[in-house]
């Protein structure tokens, strides 16, 4: 059987969906998009992303078909950790761009309790920092987790902001009329952003957590 006919026959039966249009309506695409990704014989991870965090199913389920449904606490009250995909775009902490593609390359495990207390947990995921502005705090390579429901900004909270084709970590401030992007790295002067030029900027999500790997 086709690989994206057994996903789409374990979502349907296990989410209540009613069809293959309305689940294309939760994916954010039309059904022409489940025509090419049923041709190609492969399940996009864009895909397993948005069913993740739209009805919290184990993403090693609706690859396999194996495992537990379920990885939230909204299916199972036991449930004692989460896991929150980490993508392959790495957000900038100096001034560089780069290419900003959702592409999973791991899941990294948090306490339920713990997640729900910080945020929402099914809009986090876990990117790669690059760049030196926001050291001591956040040092290149450091893996930081965004919560994306929260964009709402708290003066001298750290947020993943896009600037046109670049995507910052910065501390926000906001000045009468003004929105401060600030580096913690001294040698990093601050952005400032006149009112007219706000609409330009995205904010992505609050980073809520960071950690260091050391090598």
């Amino acid at each position: 059987m086709n690989k994206v006919d057994e996903l789409l026959a374990r979502v349907l039966d296990a989410g209540g969906i009613g069809s293959q249009s309305e689940l294309a309506r939760s994916l954010g695409i039309n059904r022409s998009g489940i025509t090419h990704a049923r041709n190609k014989n492969k399940i996009p991870e864009k895909w397993i992303i948005k069913l993740y965090r739209t009805f919290g199913f184990n993403p090693g389920w609706l690859e396999t078909g194996t495992g537990s449904v379920f990885l939230d606490s909204r299916s199972d009250r036991d449930v004692e950790f989460q896991s929150i995909p980490k993508v392959a775009a790495r957000l900038s902490a100096g001034t560089g761009s780069f290419e900003c593609e959702e592409h999973i390359t791991d899941y990294l495990s948090f306490q339920t309790k713990w997640l729900a207390k910080k945020g929402s947990a099914n809009q986090m995921v876990a990117m790669e920092v690059f760049g030196q502005s926001m050291e001591p705090v956040i040092k290149e390579g450091d893996t930081v987790l965004i919560d994306q429901s929260q964009k709402n900004i708290l003066a001298g909270a750290i947020y993943a902001v896009g600037v046109e084709d670049t995507i910052l970590v910065k501390r926000l401030e906001k000045h009468p009329n003004k929105l401060v992007l600030c580096s913690d790295n001294k040698d990093y002067a601050p952005i400032y952003l006149e009112r007219e030029e706000t609409d330009t900027i995205r904010v992505i999500g609050k980073v809520i957590w960071s950690c260091r790997e050391y090598r």
